[in-house]
């Protein structure tokens, strides 16, 4: 069965403050019923009329663990076998033939390659961590890491959008979508879903940070890394009384053409938007200006580092934490420019682009673990820790490893986590997970029941029919959870 709207009254996109009288509710929302009930009828979470909208209030099923998520986004699909799954396995057998590979992306004459790092047991948890992430390895008992991940295919277009949208086609909405139509914004000023991009597209294409079938209100908004966060945002007049009077010309004229189409979501959502980024105007350079913060705290990110990427990558994270300060509900974080194109997916030069890789992330991201604790913030917040897929344990040369779905790591740290814990397992190779396999589908239900949302009643009709994000499959990981 589909979501069905509460009971809705004409408001902007973010919380609804105060309680209405009866008259004031009678009122408002006197238009509204007539589409409450067919809505109802056609089993939609939104109903729209010509001129007036009428939005669903966004509220959890059930008491959420967290309000927001921030999402480190391992592009191109970190070693697993060099990072969170020690295999010592592999260093017996490195050098030798591997010939039962059924990848089409690891063919050829192949040999079994150890890990060039070192793995140790960090914090009270005892959590084997590589020497790749020194910092994240101080965090060892705050994160939790699912070794047992699965994924379907081995090619990064279907494997990035797999990840963030439950499918290995586009259209589908992404996950941040997903989660600002099931819970809103707490800010009014702020849209819901922010993603901070250094201007690499991932090879799912902007789809993976689209709204797909869900109103256009919940694409991505995306904020760049450097210079302006984000473009034609700033007032073109500098008297706010005209360019009020411009916006709201545009307005009424949006509004006529969305009455001529019968009412159109594109239009009237381009009518939120521009209202939006009236907001934005002043808040949006606010939020971003990290010159509020103290010298400790830039430390804290590496936003003092002299290496560019590492520096930016900082930035970037301390964004996010003001950001879900501020009401956003989602935050992504992309790679930052480096070593292969800024992704991780080194099928030669492995040492050299997976330390580049490291280096850039590992601080800012062990600083935004420590940063929120200090704010109390951890308690409210989620951090993912998640690639498309892994890298094979064997390789084509002695440097390098190639795309790997059948087994891999991520972590998730965080209200609701119960950090120092590994769940599921791959073999004594790393080849394929074996103990407690872990999809997509069961990362996307477990993220979404740490917000209070349940995954199988979490819909939307499109095309006649109920979509869900989980599809018809996915199971809460509740062994990660406290």
């Amino acid at each position: 069965m589909a979501r069905l709207p509460a009971p809705t009254i004409p408001v902007c996109p973010g919380r609804v403050t105060g309680p209405l009288t009866r008259r004031e509710m009678l009122c408002t929302a006197a238009n509204g019923f007539g589409w409450l009930a067919f809505a109802g009828m056609m089993g939609h979470s939104t109903s729209t009329s010509a001129g007036t909208e009428f939005l669903r209030v966004p509220q959890p099923d059930f008491r959420p663990k967290v309000k927001n998520v921030i999402f480190c986004f391992m592009d191109g699909g970190v070693s697993h076998v060099d990072s969170f799954d020690p295999k010592p396995k592999l260093a017996d057998l490195d050098g030798q033939s591997f010939t039962d590979s059924k990848n089409p992306t690891a063919n050829g004459n192949r040999q079994w390659l150890k890990s060039p790092w070192e793995f140790s047991k960090h914090g009270e948890s005892g959590m084997p961590v590589s020497s790749l992430f020194p910092h994240i390895a101080r965090c060892a008992d705050d994160i939790a890491v699912i070794r047992s991940m699965k994924a379907d295919l081995p090619i990064h277009s279907t494997g990035v959008l797999f990840l963030h949208t439950g499918s290995n086609n586009a259209g589908r909405p992404s996950l941040g979508s997903w989660v600002n139509y099931g819970l809103g914004c707490e800010s009014q000023n702020l849209p819901g879903f922010v993603v901070l991009s250094f201007g690499v597209v991932p090879c799912g294409g902007l789809e993976t940070f689209s709204n797909g079938f869900l109103p256009a209100s919940h694409q991505a908004t995306l904020l760049q890394a450097d210079g302006n966060p984000i473009d034609n945002i700033q007032p073109g007049d500098r008297d706010s009384r005209i360019q009020r009077a411009k916006l709201a010309l545009l307005k009424s004229q949006n509004a006529a053409f969305s009455k001529q189409l019968g009412g159109s979501d594109a239009v009237e959502s381009a009518i939120r938007n521009h209202e939006m980024a009236f907001r934005m105007q002043s808040l949006v350079p606010d939020v971003l200006d990290l010159s509020q913060e103290t010298e400790a705290t830039h430390a804290l990110y590496a936003i003092n580092s002299q290496v560019p990427s590492q520096r930016l990558y900082g930035i970037q994270c301390l964004r996010a934490r003001r950001l879900i300060e501020s009401g956003v509900r989602f935050v992504e974080i992309t790679c930052p420019p480096g070593a292969s194109n800024g992704t991780w997916d080194q099928h030669g030069d492995l040492k050299k682009g997976h330390e580049k890789n490291a280096l850039d992330t590992d601080q800012a991201i062990a600083g935004l673990i420590t940063d929120l604790k200090q704010r109390g913030l951890f308690d409210e917040t989620l951090i993912v820790w998640a690639g498309e897929f892994g890298r094979t344990p064997h390789s084509a040369g002695r440097d390098g490893r190639d795309h790997h779905p059948e087994g891999f790591s991520v972590w998730l740290a965080g209200g609701g986590v119960k950090g120092g814990s590994i769940y599921g397992a791959t073999d004594e190779l790393g080849m394929h997970a074996v103990d407690g396999v872990c999809t997509i589908h069961d990362l996307h239900a477990t993220i979404l029941h740490l917000l209070g949302l349940n995954h199988e009643s979490l819909t939307f009709r499109f095309s006649g029919r109920d979509f869900r994000l989980t599809d018809v499959h996915g199971s809460v990981v509740h062994e990660i959870l406290t």
